[in-house]
């Protein structure tokens, strides 16, 4: 259990009322989807016209986003977006919910959004920075208070050379919530779209919902990609 409990963060970050917008951490089913699209709001690696285009509806605090990238990122990134062989677009979500509706945990991911995208973070950053907030999940939910989570976001974003002002100046800015209000907006509509329930993460290959669970280790994601790659030669 989270243990924060109902004290908000005083970062003005933004992100409270928006709760109602984040999906549940964990497996989404359902058919198909052809509308999911890059936007500016997103966070882009890899060869544009590379064959195939995987996008990622992801949580920085969800669990099993934490369990895909630790199993399959070096898969990923090594064997198919680093040879031109996959567009990953990676799109960011607020999940979980806080249990006691107070929008504690979605201010938090908000944060970390933030913390990953500061000072123009290249792609290249972004990803090591998201990566590192994945390592310190556990450690930031057990983190008690609302002056530890500081200190860790802190922490993690020094280690990136970043300065104190700096990281609290992106966690404060209002842009950070009002793009995390639009691309919530994207996770309902592609979510409804292909008939899924919202959670976390949730994949589309080329605008196609991907069961998630089909892609959780090397070896699936492998056969996966591999299919896919080899369907448009």
């Amino acid at each position: 259990m989270f243990a924060i409990g109902r004290r908000k963060l005083v970062w003005g970050a933004g992100a409270l009322a928006l709760a109602g917008a984040a999906g549940a951490c964990g497996e989404s089913n359902g058919s198909s989807n052809d509308t999911a699209q890059a936007t500016g709001d997103d966070m882009v690696i890899g060869r544009a016209n590379a064959p195939i285009t995987l996008l990622e509806y992801g949580s920085a605090m969800c669990s099993h986003c934490r369990e895909f990238e630790e199993a399959n990122w070096e898969t990923l990134k090594g064997e198919f977006i680093d040879t031109g062989k996959v567009h990953f677009i990676f799109r960011e979500a607020l999940a979980p919910v806080s249990p006691d509706g107070s929008g504690t945990i979605e201010s938090i991911t908000l944060a970390m959004y933030q913390v990953a995208r500061c000072n123009n973070a290249t792609p290249e950053q972004y990803f090591t920075r998201l990566g590192v907030f994945f390592e310190q999940q556990p450690a930031i939910f057990q983190a008690g208070t609302m002056a530890n989570v500081r200190a860790k976001l802190i922490e993690i974003g020094t280690a990136a050379n970043l300065s104190e002002p700096q990281i609290m100046a992106c966690i404060s800015d209002p842009a950070g919530a009002q793009r995390i209000q639009r691309l919530s907006d994207a996770f309902q509509r592609d979510g409804t779209a292909a008939g899924i329930s919202l959670g976390t993460p949730m994949f589309f290959l080329d605008g196609r919902h991907v069961d998630t669970n089909s892609i959780m280790t090397p070896e699936t994601l492998r056969s996966v990609l591999d299919a896919a790659i080899a369907a448009k030669s």
